[in-house]
């Protein structure tokens, strides 16, 4: 059974009302589906409570947001999909954490002239000939972070990867990304299952393979079983993987086993900008915890949607994709625009794995790659 909660923003505060569009008055309906339940739970709580925080901060936006739980399967979120549109009549769709699921809902949703604005997956179908102009990934494009672990194995050296990740569309996309940044030789190519928590067999192929490195795209509870496997195996070979596998709620289930590992973002707690110390330090208060690069990506799409509402109507479909084009917001980022796609041109980070006090996090150790924008622009037609 889906959970469902709707969250409602107070009355609209008399400042930002008097200056604002009439959206603000009539108010902005916004359907989060996500992640809330299963193992991959923790990266949609933390995209929804980062979304939520900018909301709440911005006092009142006339936003209200119903959030359901997809339970990771793609029937349900087409379902869920179907009813906020049809009967909610939410203006703009937002939460999806899967590709598989994003698959299966964005087009039809872009299609009925609604908003899609995507808190994680970003598939490159959508990107390229699948793009379309009321969609919007203000995470990344799929490929990206794998492209620059791509770059930081080529640059460190290491002549013989081992590359494993998930049989689905961003796993796909990942080890697509990671091979167009490193072009060298490879001690194997593994697609794993969807929610896979044995990884004997493939950390056996990985001791055999005659490997000096090893690179894994494998998000929430695959990275946290794998991770373990790999570090109590005692194959040794140094780990890079982008954020997804060590971010912060997986560093936490993974302990010290994760400490060194390099691992590649566009976001890290530790980047020095007015907008990210704020969000990190709101972030602890709110919840109790460490932010993760799911929740600053929900942040970051809120405060995203708040900066358009402020400059135009939403019922002006055009004014309003024109103000989301601009992302005249405060990006935690720091500099961030879209490419022609409607997909980010930011910076990927190289991270480290550290120990701060008791608590295993990551520090940036370095840039992989500047201005990254996507490989699939060229193919977009809008």
């Amino acid at each position: 059974m889906s959970i469902a909660r709707t969250i409602s923003t107070a009355a609209i505060a008399a400042a930002i009302a008097l200056g604002a569009a009439s959206a603000r008055a009539e108010g902005v309906k916004v359907g989060m589906i996500t992640t809330l339940s299963g193992g991959g739970a923790g990266l949609g709580i933390d995209a929804r409570d980062g979304f939520m925080l900018a909301v709440k901060q911005a006092g009142d936006a006339g936003i209200e947001v119903i959030i359901e739980d997809d339970q990771r399967k793609p029937d349900v979120a087409v379902q869920l999909a179907d009813k906020m549109i049809q009967s909610d009549k939410v203006d703009v769709l937002t939460g999806i954490i899967w590709s598989n699921l994003a698959m299966a809902v964005v087009p039809a949703a872009v299609a009925q002239g609604k908003f899609y604005l995507s808190v994680n997956a970003a598939p490159s179908a959508l990107a390229g000939k699948g793009c379309n102009p009321n969609y919007f990934s203000v995470a990344y494009q799929n490929d990206n972070l794998h492209e620059a672990a791509g770059a930081y194995i080529a640059n460190a050296g290491y002549k013989k990867p081992f590359i494993l990740a998930p049989n689905y569309p961003a796993g796909k996309d990942s080890l697509t990304g990671f091979k167009r940044f490193y072009t060298g030789e490879l001690a194997g190519e593994v697609y794993t299952k969807l929610g896979q928590t044995d990884y004997a067999a493939e950390i056996a192929q990985i001791r055999a393979s005659g490997a000096d490195s090893v690179f894994f795209f494998l998000p929430g509870g695959m990275g946290i079983s794998f991770m373990k496997q790999y570090a109590d195996s005692g194959v040794g070979l140094p780990v890079v993987g982008p954020a997804f596998s060590f971010d912060q709620g997986i560093l936490g289930a993974v302990g010290e086993a994760a400490l060194g590992v390099k691992n590649t973002s566009q976001w890290s707690k530790d980047i020095d900008n007015a907008a990210n110390k704020a969000f990190v330090e709101s972030f602890q208060a709110e919840y109790g915890r460490l932010p993760s690069l799911y929740a600053a990506q929900g942040f970051d799409t809120a405060n995203l949607l708040i900066s358009a509402l402020a400059k135009a109507d939403i019922s002006d479909a055009d004014a309003f994709r024109a103000a989301l084009e601009a992302a005249d917001f405060a990006s935690v980022r720091g500099d961030f625009a879209f490419a022609p796609n409607n997909h980010p041109i930011q910076d990927i980070y190289v991270r480290e794995v550290i120990k701060e006090g008791e608590v295993i996090t990551n520090k940036i150790v370095g840039v992989a790659i500047e201005d990254r924008s996507n490989a699939y622009v060229d193919e977009c037609k809008m």
